[in-house]
């Protein structure tokens, strides 16, 4: 049975539905808010930008028009946008939801996102451009996986909640530990979070291989929905896999096919296969997560179960 915690009774109630890709969050979230008086929030780093739409799972525009949104459309693809950026747009939304006298639902499976709205971050140590510069021209000449080798050596802990590929949270962890001699694990486990709001976190539990299953027939339905078609039109406007938001699976295969790198079934495969590493390492980040309550779910038809419980638990702390 779910439950809430209220640490603090003037602050307000926000609902995360947290958890790995194609988990059903969107679903769940739209059938909350049909409940309840309620304003989403988005917390997917690639949805806060426009024209990223099949490959992000954006919700459909009849989606958006059934509930306010946040944070979704709001950044050109050639713009930069980190944790940092949507703490701040995050929390901004959410204090205009509270004022409308409605619950904040924060959905999304980006987990430093989460703990930046939800806890802020821990005061980082001021690092010179000469550590970074001297990093990434190693990177060049050596590879991502040496750099990340590296970081297992000197913060495994660390290493262990990256991918190896996103080298610029690699090159941030070195560069605090060789400028400081001190991990960045621990600069984490020494920040206390704020506390900022009342705060639920639920996540929808499906059993592993069904939950590749349902990953592999989203990309499906990806590809049947005009993928290749979304970045043939994202070409012709100048954005392609050199900017950081279209580095995303989905994406940056679709552009390698475009190239002739690859066929169009090691496409349909790699995406498939990148889509379930990159959920396993959301499912090991959202375990780590000790507030989130974790829910069985074996069905789609079973989420209005989850959403019933929801609506029980919460609609006490709404403001009448």
């Amino acid at each position: 049975m779910l439950g809430i915690e209220i640490v603090d009774p003037s602050l307000p109630v926000v609902l995360v539905i947290a958890g790995p890709t194609a988990s059903g969050k969107t679903s769940l979230a739209l059938n909350i808010a049909e409940r309840l008086p309620s304003e989403i929030v988005s917390a997917d780093s690639r949805q806060v930008y426009t024209l990223l739409d099949i490959g992000t799972a954006k919700p459909t525009e009849e989606e958006l028009n059934r509930v306010p949104h946040h944070c979704i459309n709001i950044k050109e693809p050639d713009e930069k946008f980190n944790a940092g950026d949507f703490q701040e747009i995050g929390r901004k939304s959410i204090a205009g939801i509270v004022e409308r006298k409605k619950l904040p639902i924060v959905v999304g499976g980006t987990g430093l996102y989460l703990r930046a709205l939800i806890d802020g971050f821990f005061e980082q140590p001021q690092i010179s451009g000469e550590v970074r510069e001297g990093l990434e021209m190693r990177m060049k000449k050596e590879g991502k996986e040496m750099l990340y080798s590296e970081l297992l050596s000197v913060d495994p802990a660390a290493a262990s909640t990256m991918d190896a590929s996103k080298y610029r949270r690699v090159i941030r962890a070195l560069e605090i530990y060789y400028e400081t001699g001190i991990p960045i694990s621990q600069f984490h486990s020494q920040h206390t979070p704020a506390v900022f709001y009342n705060t639920i976190f639920v996540a929808l539990n499906w059993e592993r291989q069904a939950l590749y299953e349902r990953i592999n027939r989203r990309v499906d339905r990806m590809i049947d929905g005009g993928l290749l078609e979304e970045v043939k039109r994202i070409q012709t406007l100048g954005f392609d896999d050199r900017f950081q938001s279209l580095q995303t699976v989905g994406y940056k295969e679709a552009f390698s096919f475009l190239r002739s790198e690859i066929s169009h079934e090691e496409m349909v495969a790699l995406i498939k296969q990148n889509t379930r590493r990159f959920a396993k390492r959301q499912l090991t980040w959202f375990r780590k997560e000790k507030r989130t309550q974790w829910v069985d779910i074996a069905s789609e038809t079973m989420i209005d179960d989850v959403r019933s419980q929801v609506a029980v638990l919460l609609a006490p702390y709404l403001q009448s």
